[in-house]
């Protein structure tokens, strides 16, 4: 659960689970400019799931025009 206002931050891999791609995919969208890496845990790169929910969107979007 997360609180209100409180970002969930997350790793590449989790996030890719949360939007049903593969890790690469989350790679691609960052090399790409859709998603921006929020922080760092460790050598891991974090990314705010709200973020990767909206990249997520604005790129099925751009498929389906």
């Amino acid at each position: 659960m997360s609180l209100p206002g409180v970002a969930t931050l997350v790793t590449a891999p989790i996030a890719a689970v949360e939007v049903a791609v593969a890790p690469a995919t989350i790679r691609k969208w960052v090399q790409l400019g859709h998603l921006a890496a929020a922080g760092r845990q460790g050598r891991s790169l974090l990314y705010r799931l709200e973020d990767v929910f909206a990249a997520e969107r604005r790129t099925r979007r751009g498929r389906q025009s």
